[in-house]
This record gives C-alpha cells, structure tokens and sequence, in this order.
C-alpha cells in the first residue's frame, strides 16, 4: 500500500529540514512523497535539492504561484498516486517513527479514512507540548466532533469520487472536506487512538483570534453548503475553547 505524503511549502526553510527529516525516519517506507512550493525565495528550494537523492525517486516537487494553501494541497492531490493521501505541513513533524506504519496497519477493506491525536508544540521547540488535540471515534459534526486535519489519512479513490478542497473556504477549507466526505457522504473512517503529529502553534488557522472568528464563519457557511444543519450556537461553542487556550498560551498575541 503506497501512501502518498503532501507537503506544502512556502519560504519554509526554518522548519522543513525537521520535517523531512522526520518523514526520512519513518520505518513504513513505502511513501510517495510530493512537495508543492509557492515560488520561495528563501533557502526552501535547496533544502528539497539537498533531500531529493535520499527518497531514490520517490520524491516529487514543484516550484510555481498558486492560489494559496489550499490551491497547493490540491495540486499535490492530483500529483498523488498512492492508495492514501496525507498532507504534512511544512511546519509540523511525524510524533514517532512508527505512525505511518500504525496508519497502513489501520486501513482494512472498509476503512475509507483514519484520523488520531495531535499534540500542538512551542515553534521553538518541538518537545514542549502548548495542549493537546486528544480525538475519539465518529458521532457527529454539528456535536462540535470532527478530526485533526494533520491526522487525516483518506483513500485517494474518495478524493476522485467527491472533490478535493474548495478554496473559497480559505482558512477552513479542511473543515469543510472532512464534512463532506464523512457527514455528508458518510465515508467509512476509524479512530487510531495514538499521538501522530506534532503541530506548530502559530500556523494559518490558529495564528490569531481574528483567523478564528474568521474560520467560524466560514464553518457555518460549509454546513449551509453541503445541506446539514447546525445548531446557530455552534460557533460559539466551538469558538470558545480556543479562544480561552489562546489567550491563555498567548498564541497569536502581542
């Protein structure tokens, strides 16, 4: 089973040594991996000529504009080959080497999508846990479930039968795939009840409060458009959480 492993770049140097490097030392091997680069002008291009000879060819990258983060997940979905697609930012780093593997070990027959746990770490320093993103087995988006993007391991022959992202979602585009995949088409998922990413704090979704509210909104908008209804409440409480562990870790703040 190929997993195909997408990571998006944009003057990405200061972090995405760590994170091919960790994806170098996973023990499932079996990877396709593919960079989408925006057109960095930093030292990101040479840092992916520096890896390339270590993937023996299963590296594939690209270095154009696009339409922001988004566009660029999409681009790398439709590169993508593999039986799964997973997307690790250039931020972020694979908790231990063995997730991949636990990943694949997870997909059986009917399982259409995996998710698990993520810890969101210090930028500064990986090893210092900022909170927790602890998931659990599927019972209902408007509830305020849904997965940690980071963890979502989906079947690229559910990405060919129902859509890649939209990205006139921006910042919640994620929010809105997994919706429609698993409320609204009802794709078979598993809960892998392990730690598998470790997530920058700081990144698109979760710079500043103002990005919150902006992906609450954008939320509502992604039930309106795929015919599920929600409760009017539901920003609120979702919001409210993150708002309180921001303002608390002083995530975003100045």
């Amino acid at each position: 089973m190929i997993i195909s492993l997408i990571t998006v770049t944009f003057n990405s140097a200061k972090t995405l040594r760590c994170t091919i490097q960790s994806v170098i030392s996973q023990s499932y091997s079996n990877i396709e991996y593919i960079i989408v680069d925006g057109g960095s002008s930093d030292e990101t291009i040479s840092i992916i000529k520096e890896y390339e000879p270590r993937f023996n060819g299963r590296l594939k990258w690209i270095s154009e504009k696009d339409n922001g983060i988004y566009d660029a997940m999409n681009k790398g979905i439709q590169m993508a080959s593999g039986d799964i697609v997973g997307i690790l930012n250039s931020d972020d780093l694979f908790f231990d080497s063995n997730v991949l593997e636990d990943i694949v070990q997870a997909f059986d027959s009917k399982i259409e999508a995996v998710c698990g746990n993520l810890y969101f770490v210090k930028f500064d320093d990986t090893d210092s846990i900022v909170r927790t993103w602890k998931g659990s087995p599927y019972h209902s988006f408007n509830k305020g479930w849904h997965p940690a993007h980071p963890t979502f391991y989906v079947r690229r022959s559910v990405y060919q039968k129902y859509g890649i992202f939209d990205t006139s979602f921006s910042v919640s585009a994620d929010f809105e795939l997994m919706l429609r995949f698993i409320e609204k088409y009802r794709i078979r998922t598993k809960y892998l009840d392990r730690y598998m990413i470790k997530m920058r704090v700081g990144g698109e979704s979760t710079r500043s409060l103002k990005n919150i509210f902006r992906g609450n909104k954008n939320i509502m908008r992604a039930f309106k458009k795929n015919d599920i209804p929600v409760s009017v409440f539901y920003p609120v409480r979702r919001l409210f959480p993150k708002a309180l562990d921001m303002l608390k870790n002083k995530i975003g703040l100045t």
